[in-house]
């Protein structure tokens, strides 16, 4: 079990974006005919067959909005993959942290409550891939001013996941 919470994509922000993307585009769904895109829906790698989606999606804006925050110039948008149509999301009996594999390069962004990026790390995920995010984790954290952390891969800049102080 990990020691803290990857969070999908919430499901109001999913109805919004299976409607409309966060750059104003309509989504358009097709059906995946390789398996492995990330689904940020549900934390999971598509299965050929599954219909899904690729929308951009502002992540720090959305929360920014709820939290009454202020970004500025952090915000930004990019591309993610969710299913086509509402998805159980993330499966109860998931262990370990979505779309990790030993040796893939990750930034951990955090992000002050007011939405300012506060630093940074980046991660090269240890054969001990849950220990290496509680441990890049807990370091983000123990800085008070750190609010959240958005997980994004080097080799695109893709936002993998979210996760928030408790």
């Amino acid at each position: 079990m990990t020691g803290y919470e990857a969070r999908p994509i919430e499901p109001t922000a999913l109805k919004e974006l299976r409607e409309t993307d966060d750059a104003g585009r309509p989504c358009v769904p097709y059906t995946a005919t390789e398996g492995g895109g990330p689904l940020r829906c549900c934390l999971r790698g598509a299965e050929p067959g599954e219909r899904i989606a690729l929308v951009s999606y502002a992540p720090l804006r959305r929360w920014a909005t709820a939290n009454w925050a202020k970004p500025g110039a952090y915000d930004e948008q990019g591309p993610v993959f969710i299913h086509a149509e509402e998805c159980e999301g993330p499966a109860a009996e998931r262990e370990g942290y979505p779309f990790s594999r030993a040796g893939a390069l990750r930034v951990l962004r955090r992000y002050s409550a007011e939405g300012r990026i506060v630093g940074g790390r980046l991660l090269e995920i240890p054969a001990d891939e849950e220990r290496g995010f509680d441990s890049a984790f807990a370091e983000a954290f123990a800085h008070p001013e750190v609010a959240l952390v958005h997980v994004r891969a080097v080799e695109y800049g893709c936002f993998q996941f979210e996760v928030r102080r408790d």
